[in-house]
């Protein structure tokens, strides 16, 4: 496959730095992949040369365990990650499994398709999966990488949204992706105000820091479900009784399979949801990695092997 484009993600810090499990020097990073197939295995059947693909998270599975067989390969025991089980995208070219691979869509730019097989494919999920009601409350915890999709896509499913962050300066943002309402977490507790507003249906817990989840949960409907896909080392301490008393869920989400990341591409161009990304040349992919440590980029760093930036 020769890379156009190569997303950035926290996940990438650990195997940048070669601390993650299973990994050791020399790494080559990346699982936000886009670009062209250019070279076919002989076994493989229904790709070609030159059809505009995307690899993610999930970068291919057994195919004969029990949760391959069950259509859910992402959890498969020996799912391979790119970057991690093999040489991600950071690179101008990249071999991985047929299985892994997505179509891009015609309509939809490949630096925007790249961010796709993680942070869009995971939001879109975490969403569509949660079995609402129709026009039912979704409120969506940080406003960044992962928020800003997750915001889109929960309202162009047609739900009501709302975009929790810190300070006042992301409300027109917010606003401006889709967002119905929006909640400053540094002027009052999330879970007060959200439930001030009549309380969430569901909370899609986007931020990498766990501590606010507990209060969070003061904010969702009986019957509600809290989606945690942005976390940290922290842990949870939730009072088993209100989980009983109210019938609240709290479960995490993973990412999506190469088909479920071509159905979230899909949605996008139908409904016109897309990442805010910022390119980079890929020669400066150290310097993306410093500042995605530093919190400084707001949304998606996207690399390009050609130098553009």
């Amino acid at each position: 496959m020769s890379v156009r484009a190569s997303g950035v993600c926290n996940a990438d810090i650990a195997t940048a730095s070669a601390t993650g499990p299973g990994t050791s020097f020399p790494v080559t990073p990346g699982h936000e992949v886009a670009g062209v197939v250019a070279e076919v295995g002989d076994q493989v059947e229904g790709w070609a040369v030159g059809d505009r693909v995307a690899v993610g998270w999930f970068g291919g599975s057994c195919g004969h365990c029990a949760f391959c067989r069950a259509g859910d390969v992402v959890h498969c025991p020996e799912r391979k990650v790119p970057g991690l089980s093999y040489p991600g995208g950071w690179a101008q070219s990249v071999t991985v499994p047929a299985d892994a691979l997505a179509r891009v869509p015609d309509e939809l730019d490949l630096f925007d398709a790249a961010p796709f097989g993680c942070a869009g494919v995971t939001t879109f999920n975490a969403v569509r999966k949660a079995g609402l009601r129709a026009g039912g409350r979704v409120a969506v915890f940080g406003i960044g990488g992962l928020g800003h999709l997750a915001v889109q896509f929960a309202a162009k499913l047609g739900y009501e949204t709302i975009a929790i962050a810190r300070g006042g300066d992301r409300e027109q943002l917010a606003r401006d992706l889709g967002a119905h309402h929006y909640l400053d977490s540094d002027a009052r507790a999330p879970g007060a105000a959200l439930k001030g507003l009549g309380g969430a249906d569901l909370i899609v817990h986007t931020a990498s820091a766990t501590a606010p989840v507990d209060e969070l949960l003061s904010g969702l409907n009986v019957h509600g479900r809290l989606t945690l896909v942005g976390v940290d080392a922290g842990s949870l301490t939730i009072p088993a009784a209100q989980l009983v008393m109210n019938g609240h869920t709290v479960t995490g989400h993973l990412t999506g399979s190469a088909r479920e990341t071509e159905e979230a591409m899909e949605f996008a161009v139908t409904h016109h949801v897309r990442p805010m990304v910022e390119r980079m040349p890929l020669e400066r992919a150290g310097e993306a990695v410093t500042r995605l440590r530093s919190g400084a980029p707001r949304f998606r760093i996207v690399l390009d092997p050609a130098g553009g930036g």
